[in-house]
């Protein structure tokens, strides 16, 4: 058994390991994992810029990579504590907005300004407990690349966004998208698609 599977494996030493990590009730890592460990353990892209005024709270279980000529931009907030965080090149994650893994962001992919995407959702199955006491109902969100959210957008756990999508401002996202869409609206739907052998946006309600 290894070095971290024994950790694993023991209740108390996990515990422990884990308060080293992070204080009981802030799941943000200490300074210590963000100064020294982070930078060793995450990959940052040639040319991506993560501006100073975000948060980004990621611990070292899980993957946060940043593609080349990624940006995200100012208060920001990233956190990996339930899944990874892979956002590929070209990204831009927009002013303001939320991602909490496991979430993946295809190249050219972006985020417009205050853009919530999650995968995971607090589990309520048992009533008689208080939902932050249950364990997470984890479904990894895709969007693909060239896809763009608009925004102040909320794009919901297990979702997939298609390539080249187009999602209008103010959606909120609860079933997956199709490549090549244009969808707006709470819950969103497709409204337009492509059509590759005309070149095409056609609307849905006309579209053969």
């Amino acid at each position: 058994m290894g070095f971290v599977a024994t950790i694993k494996s023991n209740p108390r030493t996990k515990n422990f390991a884990l308060r080293l990590i992070a204080p009981k009730r802030n799941p943000r890592p200490r300074l210590w994992v963000r100064w020294f460990v982070n930078p060793l353990k995450h990959k940052k892209g040639k040319g991506a810029t993560i501006r100073r005024n975000s948060r980004i709270d990621v611990f070292p279980w899980n993957k946060f990579e940043v593609g080349e000529l990624t940006t995200i931009e100012s208060f920001c907030t990233v956190n990996n504590g339930s899944g990874d965080v892979i956002l590929g090149d070209r990204v831009r994650v927009g002013i303001g907005s939320v991602v909490i893994g496991p979430v993946r962001m295809g190249n050219g992919s972006g985020l417009g300004q205050h853009v919530f995407v999650s995968g995971f959702n607090h589990g309520y199955t048992d009533a008689s407990k208080n939902s932050s006491q249950q364990a997470l109902d984890i479904r990894p969100t895709i969007i693909e690349e060239e896809a763009h959210i608009g925004a102040n957008s909320v794009v919901l756990a297990g979702v997939t966004i298609g390539k080249r999508c187009q999602i209008g401002a103010g959606s909120v996202v609860t079933k997956d998208i199709p490549p090549f869409s244009v969808a707006v609206g709470n819950p969103a739907r497709v409204i337009k698609q492509f059509n590759h052998d005309t070149q095409q946006w056609v609307s849905v309600s006309t579209k053969k």
